[in-house]
């Protein structure tokens, strides 16, 4: 397995690990009779605000372990380059990646059209950008194993 595969594969189960913990630890927080329009605005927004936050201090955290681990046990040093290939399958995994989340992102703004509640788009964006990015890596995986 390739640097790449590896690299791919870390990052998949710990955008699921982060996600899945995040969203345990404020399902545990949300009030049990429903907010009101202007708190629920407010949780929402801190619910996204600090789930980017925590996603990208720990992608970095486990970035740099991964490094650290990968070193010492194969001996090797992290590519410093990326190559065609690389690129290539970097370009079409961010292609899908964001078509996933604006086709999320449309869906969010008809819930919207439709009147549903303000919930309802926050975690309609909120699984989109989840699910793009988790099929952004397992496309990553899949082109390095089969290929462009």
């Amino acid at each position: 397995m390739t640097y790449q595969e590896k690299k791919s594969i870390v990052s998949l189960i710990s955008t699921i690990l982060i996600f899945a913990s995040y969203c345990s630890y404020k399902y545990l927080q949300y009030p049990v009779e429903g907010l009101q329009t202007m708190e629920s605005f407010r949780y929402w927004g801190s619910f996204i605000l600090v789930l980017t936050v925590v996603s990208i201090v720990a992608h970095i955290v486990i970035s740099i372990i991964f490094n650290i681990f990968f070193r010492v046990t194969t001996g090797e040093k992290e590519p410093t380059f990326a190559d065609e290939l690389d690129k290539l399958i970097d370009l079409k995994a961010n292609r899908i990646s964001f078509f996933i989340f604006i086709l999320g992102f449309l869906l969010a703004m008809g819930s919207l059209a439709i009147n549903q509640p303000t919930q309802a788009m926050f975690v309609i964006l909120i699984a989109s950008g989840f699910i793009s990015d988790v099929i952004g890596s397992a496309t990553k995986i899949y082109h390095y194993r089969k290929g462009v």
